[in-house]
């Protein structure tokens, strides 16, 4: 029924001069089929009525064609695409409106990620050179695309080979010329085709473009070398990556910008960066490789925390909590003796009495640092948490009781975290078990209204339930209305209250 409906629009919109109106009705029936309904209603001729509709001023008329012919494509193979409409497609790919450029470059991914359809645009290097183009457009969003598109053609070796040993090699070159930042989305395509597997880093290699990449880490634009750290902590998301990184002297070379941005009075515009490269390295290495070869590392980290930079005290925090929610890590940040300690003493205060945001970002590190499951607990390591903990203030648990009643939702909840992550060691449960109400608070469900902050207290039950401590350290009488609380879940609401308090009213 509504592919003959579908048909009838069709001849409409054909013989009509201004089909504005028929193009809608058709977008209203082609929203209203089912993709596999369409595939029957639709052929292949009658699709080019609406490819053709898009040479136009009008962009109400265009906009109405990308959504009619964005459902319906969907509905045609990858194939059939690549072989029917590779005319219509180049066009959509020269047209002057962005949205139409989007609507082809999300295509031509779908015919680049198809085993069948990639070999149908092989050949075709005047259309490929079109997509790179599109890397070039203003707008991000067809850039993406476009990058998009060219690294799903890369998963393959006909596609490497089509990329990197044609001419469309120095195309992807020529577009870089445009400027910094069309530039930097050339190198955002290398870095995400070298990260696929060692085959398509080498063929990025041999081309130069990373090399060329790798030489803008000490240029003299601090943004641009601000940019390329980013691209180069992305390559180091691969294993690969960080072996031909490490063959390239990057680690090192990194490492001493650490240590020549001490005397750079534009070095916060940068350093972060630095710092987040060898903290992602530390966590997918080895956090004791990268900072005993790198002692530059943690010393800077340490500087950034202490000396509260709107700028490179959120970055260090970030970095610490990361790094010291592994046990590899924790051991290494104690080893540091008085210089770790003095910086969880700085945590504390700022979290106590800081501004709001970075409080927030205080109490998250603190709870990454803190946090040790059951089955990674050993004396030693409890011992270590709980001196952090002893190192945050006079009284750490008063302290981050309060923090948690000040009106602040954002408050509330990351000191939650902070018991959450402590709430499964035993030295931690005798302490809330000393503090006085500090249990019937955590069972007060008026305190805490909003559903993150009663997920953040159901959280912390379930943490004081999970080791085998709770029950002796609690007494039968908290841990069976601690059960009880998990069992109602996070959102209970006593009834028996509610109907006292309204006819109290």
């Amino acid at each position: 029924m509504m592919a003959a409906a579908i048909e009838i629009l069709l001849n409409e919109i054909s013989e009509s001069e201004d089909p504005i109106e028929e193009l809608k009705r058709l977008r209203t029936a082609v929203f209203a089929t089912p993709v596999s309904g369409l595939r029957q209603a639709v052929s292949g001729a009658r699709l080019e009525i609406i490819f053709g509709l898009l040479n136009t001023n009008d962009t109400e008329q265009i906009e109405v064609c990308v959504e009619i012919l964005s459902r319906v494509l969907q509905a045609l193979e990858p194939v059939q695409l690549a072989q029917n409409y590779k005319t219509a497609l180049q066009s959509g790919l020269n047209h002057p409106n962005d949205s139409v450029k989007v609507l082809t470059l999300t295509q031509m991914g779908r015919v680049a990620g198809h085993a069948d359809g990639v070999s149908q645009i092989l050949n075709s290097a005047e259309i490929l050179c079109d997509v790179i183009q599109c890397i070039s457009v203003e707008r991000i969003a067809v850039a993406k695309e476009a990058i998009s598109a060219l690294s799903k053609l890369s998963n393959t070796k006909a596609g490497l080979d089509v990329l990197f040993h044609s001419d469309l090699l120095n195309k992807l070159k020529h577009v870089m010329l445009t400027s910094d930042i069309i530039r930097y989305r050339v190198y955002e395509l290398i870095v995400e085709v070298s990260t696929v597997s060692p085959v398509s880093l080498g063929y990025c290699a041999n081309s130069g473009l990373i090399s060329k990449m790798l030489e803008e880490l000490t240029g003299d634009d601090v943004l641009v070398r601000a940019t390329a750290i980013e691209m180069v902590t992305s390559l180091a998301q691969s294993q690969h990556g960080r072996q031909y990184l490490a063959q390239q002297g990057i680690m090192d070379k990194i490492s001493n910008m650490i240590i020549a941005a001490e005397s750079d009075p534009f070095s916060s515009l940068y350093l972060p960066g630095l710092v987040k490269f060898f903290g992602s390295l530390a966590i997918m290495d080895s956090p004791q490789q990268v900072c005993e070869k790198y002692p530059v590392f943690l010393e800077v980290v340490f500087s950034m925390a202490l000396n509260l930079d709107p700028t490179l005290t959120p970055v260090a925090l970030d970095t610490l909590g990361v790094l010291g929610n592994t046990v590899e890590g924790k051991q290494v940040l104690q080893k540091t003796g008085e210089k770790f300690t003095s910086v969880l003493k700085r945590i504390g205060k700022v979290a106590a009495d800081g501004a709001t945001e970075l409080r927030v970002r205080c109490l998250e590190a603190l709870a990454q640092l803190l946090t040790l499951p059951v089955e990674q607990q050993t004396d030693d390591l409890l011992l270590l948490t709980e001196s952090w903990f002893n190192c945050l203030s006079s009284q750490p648990m008063l302290m981050i009781q309060n923090i948690s009643t000040q009106p602040f939702p954002e408050l509330y909840c990351s000191a939650l975290r902070i018991f959450t992550a402590i709430g499964c060691q035993p030295w931690a449960q005798q302490l809330m078990m000393d503090t006085p109400g500090f249990v019937e608070w955590v069972m007060d469900r008026s305190v805490g209204t909003g559903k993150e902050a009663k997920d953040c207290k159901f959280e912390l039950v379930g943490a004081l339930l999970s080791s085998s401590s709770a029950r002796e350290i609690f007494g039968a009488h908290n841990y069976l209305k601690l059960k009880t609380y998990l069992n109602e879940g996070p959102y209970y609401v006593n009834a028996v209250s509610t109907v006292i308090t309204e006819g109290a009213d």
